[in-house]
C-alpha cells in the first residue's frame, strides 16, 4: 500500500534544531493538505502542522506556533518540518499524513510509519 515515509529524526539537546522530511509520491498525495503529528508516550496523538496543497497557507498547533515551519516541495515529492528552539516536551514520534482538501480539517489518512525525535534537558 501507499504509505508516506518519515525521515531526519534523531536526538538532540534543548535549544537545537531538526529538520524532518516525508517523501509522498503520486496520485494518492497529489493535490491533498499534508500534515505533521506527533505521540509522545502515554498521549494521545496530536496535530502540529498542516499545509495546502499549493503550499500558500499553513496552520499550526500553538504548542508549537514561531518554532516549527512547514514547507513543501511538490517538485520533489516532500514536504518538511524544519523544527528550531527545541524543548524536551517536544519529544516524539512525529508522523506525515494526507488530509482532505480544507487546511482546516482533521480527517487524515495514509500514515506514514514515523520518526523518532528526542529533545534532552
Amino acid at each position: 500500500q501507499v504509505r508516506p515515509v518519515e525521515s531526519g529524526g534523531g536526538l538532540v539537546q534543548a535549544g537545537g534544531s531538526l529538520r524532518l522530511s516525508c517523501a509522498a509520491s503520486g496520485r494518492t498525495f497529489s493535490g491533498y493538505v499534508m500534515g505533521w503529528f506527533r505521540q509522545a508516550p502515554g498521549k494521545e496523538r496530536e496535530f502540529v502542522a498542516a499545509i495546502t496543497w499549493s503550499g500558500g497557507a499553513t496552520r499550526y498547533a500553538d504548542s508549537v506556533k514561531g518554532r516549527f515551519t512547514i514547507s513543501r516541495d511538490n517538485a520533489k515529492n516532500t514536504m518538511y518540518l524544519q523544527m528550531n528552539s527545541l524543548k524536551p516536551e517536544d519529544t516524539a514520534v512525529y508522523y506525515c499524513a494526507r488530509g482532505g482538501v480544507r487546511l482546516s480539517g482533521y480527517d487524515y489518512n495514509y500514515w506514514g510509519q514515523g520518526t523518532q525525535v528526542t529533545v534532552s534537558s
